[in-house]
Parts: structure tokens; sequence; C-alpha cells
């Protein structure tokens, strides 16, 4: 019963919303995980751009520097443990067809499946970073191969 009036009073706050509409277009994003990258991120506008939201969900690589040695690591993994989710669980339902899909088998056929899974959910916050700050998301189909 509560759940029931608590999902329809979430349902109809967010229908208005002009970002949770968009992010829906995107492969994988269906209405729960579209509310949950709504809900975790918030302003959008306190992210000057996709590099930084993805930076916040943990997506992007530990960087280590010193003089002229550059050392990356693995995945930071600090931020929202949500988005992260979100975005791992996305990119991995989404086709070869998809940008994300694209974006990961290219990685994984070179690095490993997990890495490249990785890859995929940090272009689709890309994505989700663009729908929800301009309401409509552009970049759907992969890029052409030069």
């Amino acid at each position: 019963m509560e759940i029931e009036r608590f999902t329809k009073l979430i349902s109809g706050r967010l229908r208005k919303h002009p970002g949770y509409r968009a992010i829906q277009q995107i492969p994988g994003v269906g209405p729960i995980l579209a509310a949950v990258f709504v809900a975790e991120i918030g302003d959008i506008t306190r992210f000057p751009g996709p590099e930084q939201l993805a930076s916040w969900a943990g997506l992007t690589p530990k960087h280590h520097e010193s003089d002229t040695t550059v050392h990356r690591g693995r995945i930071t993994k600090q931020g929202s443990r949500l988005v992260r989710w979100a975005a791992v669980e996305a990119v991995q339902r989404v086709g070869p067809h998809t940008r994300p899909g694209v974006v990961r088998d290219r990685v994984a056929a070179r690095r490993g499946r997990n890495i490249g899974v990785v890859a995929g959910a940090r272009e689709l916050v890309e994505l989700v970073f663009y729908g929800l700050r301009d309401g409509r998301i552009r970049r759907l189909t992969p890029a052409t191969p030069a």
C-alpha cells in the first residue's frame, strides 16, 4: 500500500522533469534507472562538464604523477555508488549498435570485458550529463570510424 503510494508520488513528480524524460531515450536506461540518475545527481549545473560527473561517480582511473612518470590505476570508486551501479547496469544491457555498446565492445576487445563495461558506463554517464543539462540527447548513434 505505502510502496504504491510513493511510487505514484515519485512518478508524478518526475514525469514533469525534462531531464528524466530525456535520459530515458538512452538505450538501457528505463524509468527506474532514470529516477536513480535524477535523484542521485540532483542539480546538474554543479558539474562543469561530463568529465567531472564521471569523476564524481567514481568511473575515472586513479592518477599518480611524479615529474615525467604517470601511473594510471583502477577506477577510484569514490562518489556515488548508486550512479556507478546504474551506469554499469545500463551499459551491460545495451546492444553493440549503440554508442555505449560500441565503446564497451571496442575497449573489451583490447583490455577485457570488465574494463570495457566501465568505459561504456563512462560514455553513458556523459550522455546522462547532457540529457539532464539540455533536456535532450544528441549523440545516441555511434561515431563512424574514420
